[in-house]
């Protein structure tokens, strides 16, 4: 069960805490459904949290997740769900856990580099940013003056077998304007908001082949990733192209 493969051991019990008795027909499936949430990273203990439930460690006795556990996870994923149109679920319901923590799956402590952690820009849920198809080298130019930073990147839509949507930051994030963002993080934030977000990603990102964005966006005050608008660049249209030539030494 690939969710659960690198959990830290290698035989689980059935039924499992959510009453699932068949492995095949009913906790692979259940599985697969929480993937989209686990890949956004909403919180670093949710696949251990999801899968001592689904696929709980084969002892003689359950070990469940602290209800503190419970309450950690919900507090960081449930608005992630939330923004793909999903509430938490009942049957996750952290009054259920126990509180001795002697007895259950306890959180980890914080690691010394949570500093860093937080000061580092973060997706989260928005409305949907604006699309400009055609822009004019002013609209342009405008949009790089008005927000904290500017990217082109390559976005990707592709179609899973189970039907679903798949969004991908294809190679290299190329920076117009860096403002806030860190170089080596950046690819993977866009990635993150993509996952999050994914009600806009089908919105904005076409089917078929990577297309090429321009996308500007602000860091608001509680650290949190806002992207305002995306701009396709379109080879026909050069407004874009003249408008980072000319940024380098454009007076806003």
């Amino acid at each position: 069960m690939s969710v659960c493969q690198d959990v830290g051991y290698s035989e689980m019990r059935l039924p499992n805490l959510l009453g699932h008795s068949s492995l095949e027909g009913e906790v692979v499936p259940r599985s697969e459904d929480w993937r989209p949430l686990l890949q956004t990273g909403c919180h670093p203990q949710a696949q251990a949290f999801l899968c001592s439930l689904i696929a709980p460690v084969c002892l003689d006795a359950f070990i469940q997740p602290c209800r503190s556990l419970c309450v950690a996870v919900r507090d960081n994923c449930a608005p992630v769900l939330a923004c793909q149109g999903h509430v938490w679920p009942e049957a996750l319901d952290c009054d259920r856990f126990p509180t001795q923590e002697d007895m259950c799956l306890t959180p980890h402590p914080k690691h010394s580099n949570s500093h860093l952690a937080k000061a580092l820009p973060k997706p989260a849920c928005q409305a949907c940013p604006s699309v400009e198809e055609h822009p004019s080298l002013k609209t342009v130019l405008d949009a790089l003056c008005q927000d904290d930073f500017a990217v082109t990147a390559k976005l990707s839509r592709r179609r899973l077998p189970s039907g679903e949507p798949e969004f991908e930051v294809e190679g290299r994030v190329e920076f117009i304007r860096q403002g806030p963002l860190l170089p080596y993080d950046t690819q993977h934030l866009l990635q993150q908001w993509l996952l999050i977000n994914l009600p806009c990603a089908n919105v904005l990102v076409r089917p078929g082949r990577a297309q090429l964005y321009l996308l500007t966006g602000a860091v608001q005050p509680d650290g949190t990733l806002a992207l305002t608008r995306l701009f396709p660049w379109h080879k026909k249209n050069n407004s874009i192209t003249i408008a980072t030539r000319k940024w380098k030494h454009h007076k806003c």
